[in-house]
């Protein structure tokens, strides 16, 4: 081994490991729950959102954990905080939205992450369906609409490819028609959707260039594709043309986004405002710690650069 370059290493991991915790020292010492204490002062450079399963414990409990809130009461919090958005959400939940003044980033679609466009025989299926939920999501005021690949189940990339265009060449004109984007999202396939074929930027990328509509586009989440292939700073930058949302999670594990994980999110979140992004960034990441509400808050704080 050579002695040099192991020096170096240590040194780059000891100045990352100084910069994680220079980043964190600079956050408020206690970060309280959003029902005692008022939202952060954000910059304005980042329009934040959350995802609203992450979340489900709180506003529908279980049989050991009754809920503690109302969704309605979840999205009165998350407008305390300063989010503009709750997303992945169908229209039943689209008024509690409304109701605390926030819009819904993100709308869920009828497919599904293992059933998408990747097959011939199911564009009959999804069409209509999207014909449908377009319209609701536009009379709505929400910008997108959430898609997926589908399953690769023994099919090559490059012929899931070329199925994937020819079912979203007949939907995007559906989308332009009433200014909604259709937003297809990059999943692992080695930790959480196994087979999962729209799992590398380059191929969603590719996708979008065939199809060639600007209400198609990518939702880069973050956690997946430093789990997929890294190098997030380069491939956001080399493709933000094509991405129409992003999502957060820590890695390992989707939790929360701070130094017990290994992203650095202030340099990812500079890498996209950079870009000239206006879109939303979504917290997607499931809390561990007793209080999630805390934890959102400190997400956004990490976020807001």
């Amino acid at each position: 081994m050579n002695p040099n370059l192991s020096r170096r290493s240590a040194l780059c991991k000891i100045t990352q490991g100084a910069a994680t915790l220079a980043a964190v020292a600079s956050l408020p010492p206690r970060l309280q729950a959003a029902d005692d204490a008022q939202a952060p002062k954000l910059k304005g450079n980042i329009h934040h959102s959350v995802s609203a399963w992450c979340y489900n414990g709180l506003f529908n409990g279980s049989k050991d954990k009754p809920a503690k809130m109302t969704f309605e009461d979840y999205c009165r919090e998350c407008a305390k905080l300063g989010l503009e958005s709750v997303e992945l959400l169908g229209p039943d939940q689209w008024p509690a939205v409304k109701k605390a003044g926030l819009t819904c980033a993100m709308c869920n679609g009828p497919d599904n992450i293992p059933y998408g466009w990747n097959r011939i025989d199911h564009h009959d299926v999804l069409l209509p369906k999207f014909e449908k939920a377009i319209p609701q999501v536009a009379e709505a005021g929400y910008p997108n609409i959430i898609t997926f690949s589908g399953n690769r189940k023994g099919m090559s990339n490059e012929e899931g490819l070329e199925n994937c265009v020819k079912g979203l060449k007949r939907l995007v004109p559906i989308a332009e028609k009433y200014k909604v984007t259709v937003i297809m999202e990059l999943l692992n396939s080695k930790r959480d959707h196994k087979d999962y074929m729209c799992d590398h930027t380059a191929w969603g990328v590719e996708v979008c260039k065939r199809v060639g509509s600007e209400r198609l586009k990518l939702l880069y989440d973050i956690y997946h594709m430093q789990i997929m292939e890294g190098d997030m700073i380069a491939t956001i930058r080399e493709n933000h043309q094509y991405i129409g949302h992003y999502h957060t999670g820590g890695v390992p594990g989707r939790n929360e986004i701070d130094d017990t994980q290994e992203i650095y999110y202030p340099a990812v979140m500079k890498a996209i405002v950079a870009t000239g992004y206006k879109g939303y960034v979504g917290q997607e990441f499931v809390p561990k710690r007793p209080d999630p509400m805390a934890s959102l808050k400190q997400s956004i704080v990490i976020c807001d650069v």
